[in-house]
């Protein structure tokens, strides 16, 4: 068995993260020892994927917890409400973020009637309940996911959704682990997933060490497998999940379902139950992200265009549902209307 993936820990009370901007050429660890610290290797991505980036938050407001010097457990919760604002700043894309933050400051509401030192106790106890609670969960997903995969599959990814942008396993990433561990014949064309690489640097990296065969292809050569017949399934995982069943996911994601879509290629999202966000009614409410135009013309500092040429660069698009063959999570598979059966796995205890 490989030895599995975690790119973010809590250790002696410091937040230690595995730096994705270096990897595959160098596995590097930071340590955080302050929430400003937390929040910077979220905004500058040296951690990213959206249920990771609620872990790592989590753990920020832990961090904050810690380093409170409160005589009373009433005196924490201010610190931890401005520890979540400098996090909430750092990337507005993934709901799970706010979430993860939600969920902190709402235990430390309610261990304010304990001794200061049973109260972060208490919140460092539930920030690793969520890390814990999200790789069970991708689990289960996955495990549930792979049953749609035919017993030799040929998948398209785009962007990292394996353990790297998790608490561990994956998501889309673990739906093709589970079906290669059900014994199922999985190959995996990898999307290089520009401008930031997470495929061709992340995903790689991941399936290499998991020993499932993958072939790296770049984002524009996707039709051109489909067209061929070598793709029988898109997978990939989500940043936001709309009301309606609408799909924030990383760049490129939407033109993937519009040709998955025109070549009858089912098109899956697999992704958390605290991704989903029952408070957007559509997509075009998610919040998209504008990353620094430097990241699309240079390649790890590098530039790969003309001085003073001006870039876009939003981070995310978004995938109207009606492209989206099924939406994966850990209490089920949800199909159109989503509106419906995401309400319903949303209400189930």
């Amino acid at each position: 068995m490989p030895e599995e993936i975690y790119s973010v820990v809590w250790q002696d009370g410091v937040v230690r993260i595995l730096d994705q901007t270096v990897l595959p050429q160098e596995e590097k660890w930071l340590e955080c020892h302050k929430v400003e610290e937390v929040a910077r290797a979220i905004a500058d991505m040296r951690v990213r994927g959206a249920p990771a980036i609620g872990i790592t938050a989590a753990y920020g407001i832990a961090l904050a917890a810690v380093r409170a010097d409160c005589r009373d457990a009433s005196e924490i919760l201010p610190i931890l409400e401005e520890a979540g604002r400098a996090l909430r700043e750092t990337r507005p894309t993934a709901v799970n973020l706010a979430w993860a933050v939600e969920r902190m400051q709402a235990r430390a509401r309610a261990v304010q009637a304990l001794s200061p030192e049973g109260a972060v106790a208490a919140i460092v106890r539930e920030a690793m309940a969520i890390a814990e609670q999200d790789e069970a969960a991708n689990r289960q997903m996955s495990l549930l996911g792979q049953a749609l995969l035919p017993q030799q599959a040929a998948v398209l990814t785009h962007c990292n959704a394996g353990a790297l942008a998790t608490g561990g396993y994956g998501t889309a990433l673990g739906v093709v682990r589970a079906a290669a561990e059900q014994g199922k014949e999985v190959h995996v064309f990898v999307d290089e997933t520009r401008p930031f690489l997470q495929g061709a640097r992340l995903t790689v990296w991941e399936l290499q060490r998991l020993d499932i065969p993958c072939t790296l292809i770049t984002d524009n050569m996707a039709g051109y497998f489909m067209l061929r017949g070598k793709i029988d399934a898109v997978v990939v995982g989500a940043d936001r999940i709309a009301a309606n069943g609408d799909v924030a996911n990383k760049i490129g994601t939407y033109g993937l379902a519009v040709l998955a879509f025109a070549h009858r290629i089912p098109f899956y999202s697999v992704a958390p139950m605290s991704t989903l966000d029952l408070t957007i009614a559509e997509g075009s409410h998610i919040p998209i992200e504008e990353r620094d135009p430097r990241e699309v013309t240079h390649v790890r500092g590098h530039p790969i265009a003309p001085r003073e040429t001006r870039a876009a660069n939003p981070a995310f698009d978004v995938t109207p549902y009606r492209y989206v063959t099924a939406i994966i999570t850990e209490r089920g598979i949800a199909r159109a209307p989503y509106d419906e059966s995401l309400r319903q796995l949303l209400e189930e205890t």
